[in-house]
């Protein structure tokens, strides 16, 4: 497993949490699998920008957030 994967999937997780939101209801949100979801959360998939977009916009944040490197 890829370490940016990991990362992108718990930023996504900490910002669909911070919505109050379950992996289904994001998921329907955003027009994606629930299980593809949680692949992505879990850091076993290799998310594409599209659908990194799609992501974002279904939690009402900017693609960057999804990108913020916490290891600083």
């Amino acid at each position: 497993m890829a370490l940016i994967n990991k990362k992108v999937g718990d930023l996504i997780r900490k910002h669909r949490l911070k919505r109050g939101l379950s992996q289904e209801e994001l998921a329907h949100e955003a027009d994606l699998h629930r299980a593809y979801i949680g692949q992505i959360e879990r850091g076993e998939k290799n998310i594409g920008v599209q659908n990194l977009e799609i992501i974002a916009k279904a939690l009402n944040i900017k693609i960057t957030k999804l990108l913020e490197d916490r290891s600083k």
